[in-house]
């Protein structure tokens, strides 16, 4: 059976007919096809962060970069450490090679100091999918935010279009490249390789249709939000205890 591009964008979802036709999965995610008992539909998939819990060991970032051989010097995840010094309103944010080998000892004499994790949103509506002029990058069923390389153009729009600077041109593919969620392991039932990997599980996986998910308590009874909430984005990574400063 031949599925055009077409068929992809068709009204359902750009990923409605890849769960049965493995090569068209394996062609757009770089995975093997899900299993069978795998329903796209019963899943919209997110993170929470809890601020509190990370202490910019770097463990995610190295995790991320080696599961999905993430170029040099380029990240599809990293951490920030924001330091509030003394006398200042804007906190002093640094984060060294995207944090992926953690932070040197603070020089600073600050009143707080807190790390950051950040990851593409998963934003359910994403400026990115709606900047790019060929479909390429997409949302899929379950929600998560993917790029088509086949389709990619390298124009950049919707680097640009990202109000959280989480994607980057790939320098040898010349296609834009991001953080999948992991989609290759999730769909398969395991968590990303950050989450995984998180000494203090700052970071867990979360599943908002699954009504027995600990992420339905979680929104209840923590302060939590996301990233730049003025821009509508429908952002999917939920941070709790976010500071105010943070951009």
């Amino acid at each position: 059976m031949e599925i055009t591009r077409r068929d992809i964008l068709s009204v359902g979802g750009k990923l409605l007919m890849i769960a049965s036709v493995g090569a068209t999965f394996e062609q757009i995610t770089g995975a093997k096809p899900p299993p069978d008992s795998y329903r796209m539909a019963s899943h919209w998939w997110g993170m929470i962060i809890d601020i509190d819990k990370c202490i910019g060991c770097g463990n995610c970032v190295h995790a991320c970069s080696n599961e999905n051989q993430v170029p040099k010097d380029y990240f599809r995840t990293w951490v920030e450490r924001y330091e509030v010094p003394e006398g200042y309103v804007n906190p002093r944010v640094s984060s060294p090679q995207g944090a992926i080998d953690g932070f040197p000892p603070s020089k600073q004499t600050s009143l707080k100091s807190f790390f950051v994790p950040k990851l593409c949103n998963q934003c359910a509506d994403s400026p990115c999918v709606q900047v790019c002029p060929v479909g390429a990058t997409f949302v899929s069923p379950d929600g998560v935010v993917l790029v088509d390389q086949d389709y990619c153009l390298g124009c950049r729009y919707c680097v640009q279009a990202c109000p959280y600077g989480c994607r980057y041109l790939h320098p040898e593919t010349e296609t834009v490249d991001k953080c999948t969620l992991c989609y290759h392991r999730i769909t398969q039932g395991l968590t990303t390789a950050c989450c995984e990997n998180c000494p203090t599980g700052a970071r867990q996986l979360v599943d908002f249709k699954n009504p027995n998910d600990p992420v339905h308590e979680f929104l209840r009874n923590n302060k939590v939000a996301v990233l730049k909430p003025n821009m509508a984005t429908g952002a999917k990574v939920y941070y709790k205890n976010l500071d105010g400063s943070v951009r």
